[in-house]
């Protein structure tokens, strides 16, 4: 059996690649691998279980849930809540584990399966192992009063919400917003917070029905979003994805700010209340140059890491970093969340345009974005892209023709037989011009 586990949990088409019998099996193999690895507590170990509004979530929380409780461990059911509202409820609510059941920004038929260990925080590569391994084994069941008990909790969503509240430093009076919820897990929590701080709030795409979540809608589609703030003459439009822990904003006049000046906005503004730790942001190597640039012109550091929001969190927890993030809009603010949180930074971004009275426009024109070009080749030996010498002779001279005012990324994909060709330029005809012509070369070098 290969990997089960990606860079974000176990993702599949749901009932055909994540079936119940998967999730039933996974959950107990995480209950036996985490009690061993004593994560749980010398009582009977809890577990807290959240989804977000997709149809297949429903059967696969039930599976989880059943696993679970064959384990012997207690299962708090919350619902549908936000992914960072499942790690805020695992460790407010003590559990010793949480489970999240959520496809994030994909299409409705896939699903997906994201454990969490005490304290809100992911499970490192060792444990989801070891949770592989231990599949389908034969083991001991509990019985009588050895098995776990189910429950409802009741008080998750408002608990999160309240968290929400008490981490924004301004009240939002005065500000009027539009929320896509993408027909997600935020439906209720975004508008619910925005207006419990004062805000006007218009909210589109949030009314889920199970089959609806991302669908022409939340940070992937963006278009409905910067419709509906000129319209309703907003200050502001903020677009979440199907399980909220990512945001994607866009200004007054229709235009999107990207996760890139979204982290830039809010690590001047903790630069300014002396809160970003090392006066250091955690970005990853598809941060644009113009993000790196206004940065290091602001007096920050940036660390980069790897692309994946976990390679993020592990070099914000090594080195007690309170602010990193992601192009795509996952912004991690380390001392209010154990992972990106949409909706966190929505309010906090709204907050900043109300603390300075400046434009999200304005906020967000701090760093220039460079035209950057993506090309995907397909087909090709991607294990020598880093040490083909003719491959490696042409990005010498394409860095040379360069010369300092834009950047080249070639990365392969973690997944898929290819390679990603990413050049930034002063000019969009310029980056274009220099992706296709290192594509070629990737082609005829790295062709099978």
């Amino acid at each position: 059996m290969g990997r089960i586990f990606g860079t974000d949990g176990v993702r599949g088409l749901a009932n055909r690649d994540l079936t119940a019998e998967l999730a039933l099996d996974l959950s107990v193999a995480a209950a036996h691998v985490l009690g061993e690895a004593g994560a749980f507590a010398d009582s009977r170990p809890t577990a807290v279980v959240a989804r977000d509004p997709r149809a297949s979530g429903e059967f696969l929380e039930a599976a989880i849930v059943a696993g679970l409780a064959s384990a012997g461990v207690d299962v708090h059911r919350l619902g549908v809540v936000p992914t960072p509202g499942a790690a805020f409820l695992t460790a407010e609510l003590d559990a010793d584990m949480g489970v999240m059941i959520s496809a994030s920004h994909n299409a409705m038929p896939d699903n997906g399966i994201k454990f969490l260990a005490r304290g809100g925080h992911k499970l490192d590569d060792a444990i989801e192992i070891a949770i592989e391994q231990r599949l389908q084994e034969p083991w001991e069941r509990p019985v009588g009063a050895g098995v776990g008990r189910i429950g409802d909790s009741h008080v998750g969503v408002s608990s999160y919400v309240k968290h929400l509240v008490s981490t924004v430093p301004e009240r939002l009076e005065g500000l009027k917003v539009v929320l896509d919820c993408a027909n997600g897990a935020a439906f209720h929590v975004g508008p619910t917070a925005f207006a419990e701080l004062g805000a006007e709030v218009v909210t589109i795409h949030d009314e889920p029905d199970g089959l609806n979540i991302n669908e022409d809608c939340g940070s992937t589609h963006l278009g409905d979003l910067q419709a509906a703030v000129v319209r309703h003459g907003a200050d502001a439009g903020f677009a979440f994805d199907g399980d909220a822990d990512r945001c994607l904003a866009v200004d007054a006049e229709g235009r999107v700010v990207d996760g890139d000046q979204i982290l830039a906005v809010l690590a001047l503004a903790r630069q300014q209340a002396g809160t970003l730790k090392d006066d250091t942001v955690v970005a990853t190597v598809m941060s644009n140059l113009g993000f790196v640039q206004a940065m290091e012109a602001a007096g920050l550091r940036v660390l980069q890491t790897a692309v994946g929001d976990r390679y993020v969190l592990e070099a914000m927890r090594a080195g007690g970093f309170t602010l990193g993030g992601e192009q795509s809009g996952h912004v991690i603010m380390a001392d209010h969340a154990t992972t990106g949180d949409g909706v966190l930074t929505a309010l906090h971004l709204a907050a900043r345009m109300r603390a300075t009275g400046r434009s999200l426009a304005d906020l967000g024109s701090v760093m220039q974005r460079l035209p950057q070009v993506l090309v995907n080749v397909p087909d090709v030996d991607k294990s020598r892209v880093d040490t083909d010498p003719v491959l490696q002779g042409e990005l010498v001279a394409a860095n040379g023709a360069l010369d300092g005012r834009g950047r080249i990324l070639l990365r392969s994909s973690g997944t898929e037989p290819l390679v990603r060709v990413m050049v930034e330029a002063p000019s969009l005809d310029e980056a274009t011009s220099v992706a296709e012509r290192l594509a070629d070369v990737v082609r005829h070098t790295l062709g099978v």
